[in-house]
């Protein structure tokens, strides 16, 4: 059903029921962007505290490549891996590859335990007390070799995954390097033994744990195997990732939110730089997030309803106050509809209801005569502007078609031939005929006659400057019976001749061709080789055509604007003329008429 139908009484109840309703859509938006917002920022903080836990991690990982770096690289320890002599191995290097995995030991309290394995199979260990004796453990020997056997290793130390001590319980994982010996031996450039770092993981236990996101939030350090190294939970440590979340970490994007026992959770993931593959994931409660807005949503509930009420309220004062004297503005109203315009409202009341009649009636009667002055002021400016056009027009056209006495240049012709002046008496006839021409009193002639006009002025041309032109006509025959406004293209080919060959030294060339386009208009081209224009005396000419200025201009200008004036006026905006110049290439000018068939 319109609305437009209802009393007014039932839109305006309609307007406040929709108020309440955009109000309540407006306070639900707020709200959730508002808890989004939240969301976000919570997770930000969340994301900014992971990213702290992944850089302590990455320094130490860092540390541990470094220091197992150097030690690789030291002389003495290399010497160690390849040195016979027992007591040199004993008493000498053996003591300085001691030395320094009891340094990095103590210098770096997240190693608990160093080995070196050398190719013949002997060990030089530094151990803690703590879980150092998975180092003697068949277990390691077959563990570690896996990683002994990749050919990456050889460009890039690597850490290893989780080893178990099944009969003392204990998890350790390693960071393992080949030692290549680099100084100059029978082994130059080859893997002479291993040098294996145990990392505390207690130490690594014990940074996570100190993490605090939200209170129920579980923080996971995974290997490259998927396998927990370290968490929050301690009953996750040892297992994998795919059995807590159902999905796997290469699939997890950064935020992405899941269900896990029915409670939405935000999954945030961190690859370590350190240690290729492997990765810190924090999962934190999503109502954990947003825990600090209950009470703000409990205060936007109360005041939401309150307000609700108080437009209620509004809608019922507002409806009793006003819509008296409204309705007996309506019913006025609706006579105004059925009566004449003569017909004025009532005024009932002295409030707005009241004022708004008068105003309405005060409206009524100044509409009344406005429409009368409207008509007598179009009427008027419909006949001044007949009246501009028409003396636009004849301005133009009479700075373009002066009157001449043709007789007398019929005379003077008659005398040139009687006293034998050849020249004179054809250059007379020619002026003769482009008098007579230009005063015709058609506004459209044939094309052919506007080419007879050209013609002409090229034989007065060819005679005045004794043929050093070369001038050339060429208008396709379809186009010779059609019409076109009078005197358009001579003052055109006058400017080619003085503006533009005449400053030549030696001859030039002018030819005028006539075709039609491809949208069915006529188009004539004056094209001469002479000086040419400047680009800014191009430019400002281009302009003074598309503004139709006429004060202030040359010779040249003033033609090619009145004709480029005078076809529009007579054709529309999409006629008229256009110009293309090169300095020492020369102009063409180019005139665009419709085409015309009498």
């Amino acid at each position: 059903m319109k609305t437009s139908r209802l009393k007014l009484k039932h839109q305006i109840w309609l307007i406040f029921f929709f108020a309440i309703v955009i109000f309540t859509a407006m306070v639900l938006y707020f709200f959730y962007s508002f808890s989004h917002l939240t969301q976000n920022r919570a997770a930000n903080f969340g994301n900014q505290m992971i990213e702290q836990t992944r850089s302590k991690i990455d320094t130490v990982f860092n540390d541990i490549r470094v220091s197992t770096s150097i030690a690789v690289n030291s002389k003495l320890i290399q010497e160690y891996t390849v040195v016979d002599d027992d007591y040199k191995r004993a008493f000498d290097s053996g003591n300085y590859a001691l030395d320094l995995m009891d340094y990095m030991r103590s210098f770096n309290s997240y190693v608990s335990g160093i080995v070196i394995d050398d190719a013949r199979g002997k060990q030089l260990y530094s151990l803690d007390s703590s879980g150092g004796d998975i180092f003697f453990l068949k277990r390691y020997g077959s563990f570690i070799r896996t990683y002994k056997m990749d050919p990456s290793l050889r460009e890039k130390g690597q850490f290893t995954t989780t080893l178990k001590d099944d009969n003392g319980g204990s998890e350790q994982f390693f960071y393992i390097e080949p030692i290549v010996e680099s100084i100059g031996g029978v082994h130059f450039s080859e893997i002479t033994g291993y040098f294996t770092v145990m990392v505390n993981m207690d130490k690594l236990q014990g940074l996570v744990e100190n993490t605090e996101l939200t209170p129920h939030s579980t923080l996971y350090i995974l290997d490259s195997q998927d396998e927990v190294i370290a968490s929050t939970d301690a009953k996750a440590r040892g297992t994998l990732f795919k059995d807590i979340l159902s999905m796997d970490k290469d699939t997890l994007l950064n935020g992405v939110k899941t269900t896990i026992n029915g409670e939405r959770i935000l999954v945030q993931v961190k690859g370590l730089e350190q240690a290729d593959g492997w990765r810190i994931v924090s999962m934190i409660p999503v109502h954990e997030l947003t825990a600090d807005m209950n009470p703000m949503r409990k205060v936007s509930i109360i005041v939401g309803i309150g307000i609700i009420l108080i437009l209620i309220m509004m809608g019922i004062f507002f409806m009793n106050s006003l819509m008296k004297p409204v309705m007996g503005l309506v019913l006025d109203m609706k006579r105004v509809g059925r009566r004449d315009r003569s017909f004025r409202i009532k005024v009932r009341s002295t409030n707005e209801v009241g004022s708004l009649a008068r105003d309405i009636n005060r409206m009524m009667d100044e509409m009344e005569d406005m429409t009368k002055d409207m008509f007598n002021t179009q009427a008027r400016l419909y006949k001044s502007e007949l009246s501009q056009k028409q003396a636009e027009f004849s301005a133009l056209q009479s700075q373009i078609n002066p009157h001449f006495l043709y007789n007398t240049l019929n005379c003077i012709s008659s005398i040139g031939l009687e006293y034998g002046s050849r020249e004179i008496a054809q250059m007379t006839s020619s002026m003769s005929k482009i008098f007579r021409y230009s005063i015709k009193q058609d506004e459209l002639v044939q094309i052919k006659e506007e080419v007879d006009c050209i013609q002409a002025y090229i034989k007065i041309i060819s005679i005045r400057y004794e043929n050093k032109f070369a001038m050339n006509i060429h208008v396709e025959e379809g186009l010779l019976e059609m019409s076109t406004p009078k005197m358009i293209l001579q003052p055109i080919v006058e400017n080619a001749v003085y503006h533009g060959l005449e400053r030549m030294d030696q001859g030039g060339r002018l030819e005028v061709t006539g075709s039609m386009d491809a949208n069915g208009d006529v188009c004539f081209r004056i094209m001469d080789t002479g000086k040419g224009m400047e680009p800014k005396e191009l430019a400002a000419l281009q302009t003074k055509l598309g503004m139709g200025a006429l004060e202030g201009q040359s010779s040249q200008s003033i033609g090619l604007t009145n004709i480029h004036n005078r076809l529009r006026l007579l054709f529309g905006e999409r006629y008229g003329i256009t110009v293309e110049s090169r300095i020492d290439h020369g102009t063409t000018v180019t005139v665009k008429i419709p085409s015309l068939k009498q």
